[in-house]
């Protein structure tokens, strides 16, 4: 009895205040979609057929445009669906299984983006050991090191939250399912899931911002001692597209997860969830293809290969 669940199916009320915006927004987040996917396939393709791109930097860049994909794939179709249907739906399991798949992927990224950091650390400080230190079995520990992390972050809260007993009422204000709106929902005791929460914030949260900020206070320090200032533009460049991410991810994800939530409107929260969850895996390729010369570069190749070739075709 104490595990049994009498909701069947939450109903969300994320844009209900804007029902007459409702194609708008489908429009909106339909091109965002497309363009997170377009731009993320582009990133993994380029670093497959680009030999300059077949170092640890761009496998890392690959990985992060798959989870991206991943990412977005979890939360907007289930919107752009819903924008259709005069009630906005989802069932227990189909909640459970996007809020299995959502930590996941923001599990992942904090780790992966914090093994980023350290492959352009000793990139930076300690170039002549960078072959041995971040060899092909190194890179690919970290991935699937990154990928262990986010899944066992994502079962633990997934396996506590099917645990709980939900009796209603089953509106969820909000476009997505995720643990601190399910928690609201709980009419049993959820101590043991507050504290979970709050270590797995820590742990794989705030731990690999942290490992971040300090890889890059002494990647800062090593670049500001070389004599040179075409090596420190250099050296700036190789890490500017990554520390943009970083600052995106991570600020968005602090002001999502961390702010108070007394005193924010249903509209600032589903903005803020908007920027973390939709804009933030859409800008990452662009900010890769803005920055990077060597990204620039194989993407240009790439789509003028593909024109080449779909013109001899013809």
């Amino acid at each position: 009895m104490g595990n049994q669940t009498f909701v069947t199916e939450f109903i969300f009320l994320g844009f209900s205040n804007h029902s007459n915006l409702w194609s708008f927004f489908f429009l909106v987040f339909l091109v965002i979609y497309l363009t997170t996917l377009l731009g993320n396939v582009l990133i993994i393709m380029a670093t497959r057929v680009s030999p300059a791109l077949h170092t640890p930097m761009y496998y890392f860049l690959s990985s992060l445009s798959f989870l991206d994909i991943c990412y977005t794939s979890t939360t907007i179709p289930v919107m752009l669906v819903n924008f259709f249907r005069e009630k906005k739906t989802i069932s227990y399991e189909g909640c459970l299984s996007q809020i299995f798949f959502l930590l996941t992927c923001a599990g992942t990224e904090c780790v992966l983006l914090a093994s980023m950091a350290y492959d352009r650390y000793v990139a930076i400080c300690h170039p002549l050991q960078y072959p041995v230190l971040m060899s092909v079995k190194v890179c690919i520990c970290l991935v699937t090191g990154s990928w262990l992390c986010g899944l066992v972050n994502s079962v633990t809260h997934t396996v506590l939250a099917a645990t709980l007993t939900l009796c209603g009422p089953n509106k969820i204000s909000h476009f997505l399912c995720d643990i601190p709106l399910i928690l609201k929902l709980s009419c049993s005791d959820t101590s043991v899931n507050e504290s979970v929460l709050h270590v797995a914030s820590a742990t794989i949260g705030l731990s690999p911002c942290l490992f971040t900020a300090g890889s890059y206070i002494f990647i800062i320090s090593a670049i500001l001692r070389i004599p040179s200032s075409q090596g420190r533009s250099k050296c700036f460049s190789t890490c500017a597209s990554h520390l943009t991410v970083v600052i995106v991810f991570f600020g968005t994800a602090n002001f999502n997860y961390a702010r108070p939530s007394e005193g924010y409107s249903l509209d600032m929260d589903i903005l803020v969830s908007v920027l973390f969850c939709v804009v933030t895996p859409m800008f990452n390729p662009i900010i890769y293809s803005l920055r990077n010369k060597e990204v620039k570069d194989a993407l240009g190749k790439l789509i003028g290969n593909y024109g080449f070739s779909a013109e001899n075709r013809s």
